[in-house]
C-alpha cells in the first residue's frame, strides 16, 4: 500500500507539475502576442506622454500655426446645429463630419441688472461649435445664433503636436478610440500576465509580494496627496 500510494502521489506532483509548465507556457505566448500587438502604440503613447509630464522643462517645438477666418452665411441660414453640420462640411471642404458638436441653448446672462424688474431680460444667444480634421489640423467653427456668418479656426499642427492630440484623442475618429482602448485593454492584461508570471516562476515569492506592495502603496499615498 506504501509503494501505490507513493505512485499515486509521484503520478500527482508529475500531473501538477505539467499542468503548471502549461499554464507557464501559455501565458508566456500570451505575454509576448500582447505585448507584440501594442509595441508602435506603447512607443507612440510612451513620447508623447513622457514630454506630457515634462513639457514645461522639454520644450520640444510644436510648430503650430493658426489662422482665423469669417465664414458669410448662405440664404436662408440653417436652423438647425444638424443642417449647420451639413452645410459647413461641404463649405469647408470637409472629408466627413465633425468630430464633435458643443451645443449651448440661449440662457440669460449671469452679469445682467436684476433690480429693475421692468427692463427686458438680457439673452445670451445659442452658441454652436463645431470641431472638424484631425489631429494634424483642427478646424473649429464657431457660430452664434442670430450672426450672418461663422468665425472659422483653423490650427495647422507640427509632429510633436499631432503626437500629442493623438496621445490625447484630439480630432480622432471613433476607430482610433476603439484601438487604444485595445491598447487599455492590452496593457491590463500584461500586467495581470506579468505578476502571474513571476509567481509561477519564481520561489522567492515573498520578495515579489513586497515589492508589489510598495509599488501600490506608493501609488496610493501619491495620488491620495494630491487630492
Amino acid at each position: 500500500m506504501s509503494t501505490e500510494g507513493t505512485t499515486l502521489d509521484h503520478a500527482a506532483r508529475v500531473r501538477a507539475h505539467q499542468r503548471r509548465t502549461a499554464a507557464v507556457q501559455w501565458i508566456r505566448r500570451t505575454h509576448g502576442w500582447f505585448g507584440l500587438w501594442g509595441a508602435v502604440l506603447g512607443l507612440l503613447f510612451g513620447f508623447s506622454g513622457i514630454w506630457l509630464n515634462h513639457r514645461n522643462v522639454l520644450k520640444l517645438p510644436q510648430a503650430q500655426e493658426r489662422t482665423r477666418a469669417q465664414l458669410a452665411l448662405p440664404d436662408p441660414v440653417p436652423e438647425t446645429p444638424e443642417a449647420m453640420s451639413q452645410w459647413l462640411q461641404g463649405a469647408l471642404r470637409m472629408s466627413g463630419p465633425p468630430n464633435s458638436t458643443r451645443i449651448e441653448a440661449a440662457r440669460p446672462v449671469a452679469w445682467a441688472d436684476r433690480s429693475d424688474k421692468t427692463a427686458p431680460a438680457l439673452t445670451q444667444p445659442a452658441h454652436w461649435v463645431f470641431n472638424f480634421g484631425g489631429p494634424n489640423e483642427i478646424v473649429q467653427a464657431e457660430y452664434w445664433h442670430g450672426n450672418r456668418s461663422v468665425g472659422v479656426a483653423t490650427t495647422h499642427n507640427g509632429f510633436v503636436a499631432t503626437l500629442t492630440n493623438m496621445h490625447k484623442g484630439g480630432g480622432m475618429p471613433l476607430p482610433w478610440i476603439l484601438l487604444v482602448d485595445t491598447l487599455a485593454g492590452s496593457l491590463i492584461f500584461l500586467s495581470l500576465s506579468g505578476v502571474a508570471l513571476w509567481m509561477l516562476t519564481h520561489r522567492r515569492r515573498r520578495v515579489g509580494l513586497a515589492l508589489f506592495g510598495a509599488s501600490l502603496f506608493a501609488v496610493l499615498a501619491l495620488a491620495l496627496s494630491a487630492l
